[in-house]
Parts: C-alpha cells; structure tokens; sequence
C-alpha cells in the first residue's frame, strides 16, 4: 500500500505511534551516520602507553576519534593499503593488527611472534612482511586476511643461529629487502610465489646494521653499522654489483660518544642528489652525494640526531634529537647547508611528519602529552592536540609512496 498523509490519518492511535516512532528513529539513525569522505588528508597518531590511535584529519588539524586495542606500542610502526582506507600496525609484542581508519575499528589482530620492529607492504598491496627480533626472521601475511603465507627464518652461520632483522622495506615487484644485524647480511626475498620464496644474500655487509631505508625510487638501499664506522649500500638497479661500504672513515679517530638512542634511517632525508644523515653518537647531520655516496659536508646540530627528514619540497630537513636535547627541533636550509631554525614543541619530541605537499609538520611531544602542528612556511604554530604519550605519526599518504 502506498503511504499518504490521509492513509496516516485512519491508521488507529497505537498504529500511528509506532509508525511516528520509527520514522523518527530512522530520521535520528540517518542523521548519526558518519558523512562519506576520503582518507588522503587522514592520520594515525600512536598514544605509545595505552595502545590506542588517534585517527586524526589534516585539512582542519584535528582528532576524529580513538582505535583502542593495539597491545604494545611503545616502537610501534605502520603502513597503509594502496587504497589508504586500512592501516597495518606493527607493535613491539609482536602483534599485528589492522585497522579500518573510515570505521575507526580494529579489524583483527594476531600475534606473530615474541618481539617485531616493523614491517613493510608489498609493491602491489596484497602482502605484508614483519621484521622480527624473537624469534630472528620475517614473516609474511596476506593483507586482506593476515593469514601467514610464509615464515623465513634468518639463520646464518654453521649452527644456524637466528638473527634479529631490522631496516625492512618493500622493493619494487612483489619483495622486500632487509638486514640481519647479528650476522652483518643484507638479504632479498621474493615473493611472487608466497609459497616458495626465493632469497638473495649480500655477506660482509658490515657490523651490526642497525636500521637501514630505500630511496624513495627504490633504487639504493642504505643500511647504517653500529659495530663499525660507514654505512652499507646496495645499488638495486645493479645487485650483482654487491655491497659496498661508503663513510668508513667518519668518526673513525674520534673517541665514541655514548648514543642515548640509535639514529633512525627510516625517514629518508633526500633532497635532490644529496642525502642528510644522522651521525651516530655525534652532534651532526652527515651530506652525501648519493651519485658517489661520498661525504658534502657535515652540518653541527644541537645534539645527537635520530630522524632527519625532508620536507616534501626538499627545501628544508627538520631534524629531531636524543636526551638529553630533545626538546628541540632544528631547521636545516638545503641550499646553504645550515641550521636556519630552532623550535621547541615540547619535552621528548619523538617523530615528524609531513602533511603530502608539505604545508604543515606534525611533531609529537611524548612528555608534555601533545602534538603540536606548525605552518612550515613561517614556522608559527598553529594548533596543539592533546594525546596520550604520542609517538610516531603516519600519513595516510604514505600509501602510494616506496618504503614507507
């Protein structure tokens, strides 16, 4: 029967309460529904101590809601699906989860191993690989179930000992590339049949690679030595050239500093031909030319560097600290080599991250529990987001970028 203002006229007084009642209820529903929109301005904050996101927008600086759930994320990272709609968070207890950002819910969560330090997506999006400490080795899930397809340990030497992995990145095809840091290799495994992978060992890559990136054209990969001075580079274009090692002089007459926390390599500061590099243990940022992956110039900087990342344009690299100076963050100018600026978010500045085309640089502030945002044209700040204990911070643009 078709509805009409005088069909609801005959209707008996009960009927016509129960019908009024759920066109209102209906009414309410469609108003509580959340408006469609995209994920290209989206971001993941990590809350480190309670295991929680904050799904935040970019366009307007502000916090959307909260994903609780996550376990243990006090080195937690994360990577994005080709469409940016879900995110796959690697947490240091080993769990890995995945995250719907437009439901803002977890989806699922398993726990894959004892201790991980992050994890890579694959090129065409179906795969994820997560770089474990204990036990020593990657394993490999199917993004849309994260069901194992695949468990590669990294054993090395005569008695098979497992390595922890570090520095794991997506390579171009369906791979990823990474480093052992007890056995000095560098290895690439390819799987475009997940049920037999195929790996590639660099030996002699250096002592104890402690972290590593790939260019953002997935042509170099770089992985930083703590057990010996330089840096490990494999040319992807040419692998059967092997690694090379490049740097080996730096530092080497120097007494070591104590290193109150390892560099990251992960941000991948390149600007142009050149790359900025935290020094290990010193209070510079080293320039290579990476056409020779020889040495610039070194640039002193207020205190021990952990990321040094480029803004989008490539005209600046902001750099952030170990304690007990990380409190500010510095501006380095490209052109001229030099430190132009010094900001001061709040105590423990621990991550930066770039809006896509570089407007804005998020900075999270661990121990004054706030984000804090700046216009990096000007460098005034320009909102402050109350957060529990953040940490890193991920664009959802990450998705369409190598090694992120």
């Amino acid at each position: 029967m078709k509805w009409t203002p005088e069909s609801f006229d005959r209707m008996k007084p009960l009927t016509r309460t129960l019908f009024a009642a759920a066109l209102a209820a209906a009414s309410l529903a469609a108003s509580a529904a959340p408006e469609p929109r995209g994920t290209g301005d989206l971001a993941l904050i990590v809350e480190r101590a309670t295991g929680r996101l904050i799904l935040a927008e970019t366009s307007g600086r502000s916090a959307l809601g909260r994903i609780e759930g996550l376990g243990d994320l006090s080195h937690a990272a994360l990577v994005y699906s080709r469409d940016q709609r879900f995110a796959f968070v690697f947490g240091r207890d080993g769990g890995l989860s995945k995250v719907d950002l437009l439901e803002r819910a977890l989806v699922k969560r398993v726990v894959q191993s004892g201790n991980s330090i992050g994890g890579a997506i694959s090129q065409d999006g179906r795969l994820l690989a997560v770089a474990n400490y204990e036990p020593g080795g990657i394993k490999v899930f199917d993004t849309e179930s994260l069901e194992l397809v695949a468990d590669i340990p990294a054993e090395y030497g005569e008695a098979g000992a497992r390595s922890k992995v570090v520095g794991i990145a997506d390579v171009p095809g369906v791979g990823f590339i990474y480093s052992l840091f007890d056995a000095g290799e560098i290895w690439i495994t390819d799987l475009g049949d997940p049920a037999q992978p195929k790996t590639r060992r660099f030996r002699d890559a250096g002592a104890q690679p402690y972290d590593a990136l790939i260019s953002p054209d997935g042509r170099w990969y770089v992985a930083g030595l703590f057990g010996e001075p330089g840096l490990a580079v494999l040319d992807l274009w040419h692998p059967e050239a092997g690694v090379r090692k490049v740097m080996q002089h730096y530092a080497k007459d120097d007494p070591r500093l104590p290193v109150f926390k390892m560099p990251h390599l992960r941000g991948w500061a390149l600007a142009g031909r050149l790359a900025f590099l935290p020094g290990i243990g010193r209070h510079e940022v080293l320039v290579l030319d990476t056409d020779t992956w020889t040495e610039v110039k070194r640039i002193p900087v207020r205190g021990q560097p952990v990321f040094a990342m480029a803004r989008p344009d490539a005209r600046e690299v902001w750099v952030n600290f170990a304690h007990p100076d990380n409190g500010e963050v510095q501006v380095i100018d490209v052109p001229s080599l030099a430190v132009v600026d010094t900001l001061a978010p709040g105590r423990a500045v621990l991550h930066m991250e770039f809006t896509p085309r570089g407007e804005q640089a998020w900075v999270s502030a661990r121990d004054d529990d706030r984000v804090v945002v700046y216009d990096t044209r000007t460098r005034a700040k320009l909102v402050e987001l109350p957060a529990d204990k953040p940490s890193g911070i991920f664009m959802s643009s990450r998705a369409g970028r190598i090694g992120l």
